[in-house]
C-alpha cells in the first residue's frame, strides 16, 4: 500500500489524501455501533464509533484482513458540529482501536441514518496484498 502525498501539500491529520494498493478487495456495508443482538451500545457518537470500528474489524477478519489493509472509509454522521467539537475524543477512539492506520476518508453529514438512534455509520474498503 502506498500513501499518496503530493509535494508541498500539508500532511493531513487523521487520514491520507489518497492510497494506492494491489490485491484482493473487501467491501463492508454501512456499519453502525450495535452489538451482536443489534442493540446500539451507546447513545454517544464516540461510544458508537468505537463499536463501529470493532464491528468493521470483525468483518474484515472474516477474510484475513486487519486495520492495516483499510484503504478507504466513508463516515456518515448525523451531527457534524458535534463531530467537529469532539475530534480529540474521536481521535483517541481511533488510535485505541485502529492504531496508526490512516486511510483515505470522507466524513459526510446526514439528516439521519436508517437506524434512527445511530449517530455514525461507516463503509470501508480494504485491500489485502496478493
Amino acid at each position: 500500500m502506498k500513501r499518496l502525498q503530493p509535494p508541498g501539500w500539508p500532511r493531513p491529520r487523521g487520514y491520507s489524501n489518497g492510497v494506492s494498493a494491489r490485491g484482493r478487495t473487501i467491501y463492508t456495508a454501512g456499519v453502525i455501533g450495535w452489538d451482536a443482538e443489534e442493540r446500539l451500545v451507546s447513545d454517544t457518537l464516540t461510544g458508537q464509533l468505537e463499536q463501529v470500528l470493532l464491528n468493521t474489524l470483525a468483518i474484515l477478519a472474516e477474510d484475513g484482513a486487519g486495520p492495516e489493509h483499510i484503504v478507504r472509509m466513508t463516515w456518515y454522521v448525523t451531527d457534524c458540529d458535534h463531530y467537529s467539537t469532539h475530534l480529540r475524543e474521536v481521535g483517541a477512539v481511533w488510535r485505541r482501536v485502529m492504531g496508526a492506520v490512516y486511510p483515505a476518508m470522507a466524513v459526510v453529514g446526514v439528516a439521519r441514518l436508517v437506524e434512527p438512534a445511530a449517530k455514525v455509520e461507516i463503509e470501508t474498503i480494504a485491500v489485502v496484498p496478493d
